[in-house]
């Protein structure tokens, strides 16, 4: 059995025994406790870093095809 195998079969064991609300009641436990202890400020930062790490990716999307496009232009050359 792969790690992957042995935590599907924990995580369908535990959402019988216990219903599938339960990992809403622990996620929302959890990001409150983090709250607590790290502060607002922590979800405004990393809140920052992913829509940096967003903008970014978006852009070299757009610059992939471009350079695709001269790629195959000199291929055709």
């Amino acid at each position: 059995m792969t790690i992957e195998e042995a935590a599907r079969k924990g995580g369908n064991t535990t959402k019988e025994r216990y219903g599938p609300d339960f990992y809403s009641r622990i996620g929302r436990k959890g990001g409150q406790r983090v709250a607590k202890e790290r502060g607002p400020e922590f979800y405004s930062e990393i809140g920052r870093k992913g829509g940096e790490a967003r903008v970014a990716q978006s852009r070299r999307l757009e610059r992939e095809p471009a350079e695709e496009e001269k790629t195959e232009e000199n291929a055709e050359e």
